[in-house]
């Protein structure tokens, strides 16, 4: 349906959301060690020196679909989770990705900010112990992020974090930053008005009026984008990446609501109604069968 030119990367990951964190040396296990990664604690976080010899590179998504973090030059990894209501959750992971190790109980200050943003905010998470950990110990935390932030692009640092007598710092976003190929990208900004507020095609005066009289990145702006590729029969699928797709990404074309996995899909199936209407589907047609 769509040129080849069309599949290129627009910043987002296919199978969940993951990103690079930067992996750092150990810390020494006296009480006066620093916390390490790469990640830069906000303004209003407290101390933690970054290794100076750090290194970056990337991960696979991790058992629960989350960001996976390394710890250490890979002695010990992390994954974090953003679920609904706010919620974040934190699981402690071994030198192998897939095993799982339980640490001190401790409650983990952490902050959190809107990406782009300066001001951080406060919040903790606290252990949660999961089936098999040892007494005193625990391989989850669980905190819930200031609602004000919820949904949002979020940066995330966590200054202290103890395992077996170290301290380690740990730095994440929510969203990843790496383009990924079979993705649309996004519309340029000077092109971006003329193809949304303007008919054409399929896409009339009715349609823009139902959709805010806005363009996607502008209605959607600030809104998460977590890309499944594994749809299952029954579920509606994004009519470009035909990935998953979410509700919350909605547009009107044709007097019709389609669905879509993110606003730089949507870019391309309104170029695709102005330009070769004919291609268009019914929306019932975009679910996995």
């Amino acid at each position: 349906m769509f040129s080849q030119k069309a599949w290129i990367a627009c910043g987002f990951v296919l199978s969940g959301i993951v990103l690079v964190s930067g992996c750092a040396d150990r810390s020494s296990t006296s009480a006066t060690s620093s916390p390490t990664t790469t990640t830069v604690v906000p303004a209003s976080a407290t101390t933690g020196t970054p290794a100076a010899n750090s290194e970056e590179h990337g991960h696979k998504a991790g058992a629960h679909g989350g960001i996976m973090i390394s710890l250490g030059r890979d002695s010990y990894h992390a994954e974090a989770v953003f679920e609904k209501g706010g919620v974040l959750r934190l699981y402690t992971l071994g030198k192998e990705e897939s095993r799982v190790i339980d640490v001190e109980k401790q409650t983990l200050k952490g902050f959190v900010k809107a990406e782009g943003e300066s001001e951080a905010e406060q919040f903790t998470l606290e252990s949660e112990p999961q089936d098999g950990d040892a007494e005193g110990r625990t391989s989850q935390f669980v905190g819930t992020l200031p609602k004000g932030l919820w949904g949002l692009n979020l940066e995330v640092t966590v200054p202290n974090i103890v395992i077996s007598g170290e301290r380690f710092r740990l730095g994440f976003k929510s969203t990843p930053e790496e383009h990924d190929e079979g993705m649309p990208n996004k519309v340029l900004a000077q092109e971006e008005q003329k193809l949304y507020l303007t008919p054409g095609g399929l896409y009339t005066e009715e349609d823009i009026k139902a959709n805010g009289s806005t363009t996607a990145s502008a209605k959607f702006k600030g809104m998460m984008s977590a890309h499944n590729n594994k749809p299952e029969p029954g579920d509606k699928i994004c009519p470009i990446s035909l990935t998953k797709a979410n509700s919350k990404f909605t547009w009107f074309v044709g007097g019709k609501a389609y669905e879509f996995c993110c606003p730089p899909c949507v870019d391309e199936f309104v170029k695709t109604a102005k330009a070769t209407p004919a291609e268009i589907k019914q929306p019932e047609d975009y679910v996995k069968r």
